[in-house]
């Protein structure tokens, strides 16, 4: 049986969202919400759990290049938290170093300046999220 697995990219601004299938390891940029400091439209997320009815939600952890925790990272776990305890769906979290740029060459690669949106940007890295999870379980 496939899992739909859901992968955010958060950020206080905008936070990317990408789709997964756990059968498969392999994930999809679906999109960028607007965020308020960190907040997003919690009804835009509720469409989104309706929708692709995920079994598990990764959640990208932005860590500084030696592993160690900043604010951001503490932002968003909180953001993780209020996932589980909105829709009740188990959340794990991601190291996420480099997924931004690791998104910014990929999409510049397939699509030059015109692929480098924000949204886009954000939404790859999510998927890049999601990717690595997979990697983490089946490497």
């Amino acid at each position: 049986m496939s899992d739909t697995i859901l992968g955010f990219d958060f950020g206080t601004k905008a936070i990317g969202v990408a789709i997964g299938q756990s059968i498969t390891g392999t994930a999809q940029p679906l999109c960028g919400l607007k965020a308020n400091d960190g907040i997003p439209n919690w009804d835009e997320v509720a469409n989104l759990f309706a929708e692709w009815q995920p079994s598990l939600v990764v959640v990208g952890l932005p860590l500084n290049m030696d592993g160690t925790e900043q604010e951001l990272t503490l932002r968003a776990r909180k953001f993780a938290n209020r996932l589980h305890g909105r829709f009740g769906v188990k959340v794990v979290t991601q190291d996420e170093r480099l997924t931004t740029t690791d998104a910014k060459a990929h999409l510049f690669e397939r699509r030059g300046f015109r692929g480098l949106k924000k949204s886009a940007i954000d939404a790859t890295s999510a998927a890049l999220i999601l990717e690595g999870y997979f990697e983490s379980l089946y490497g």
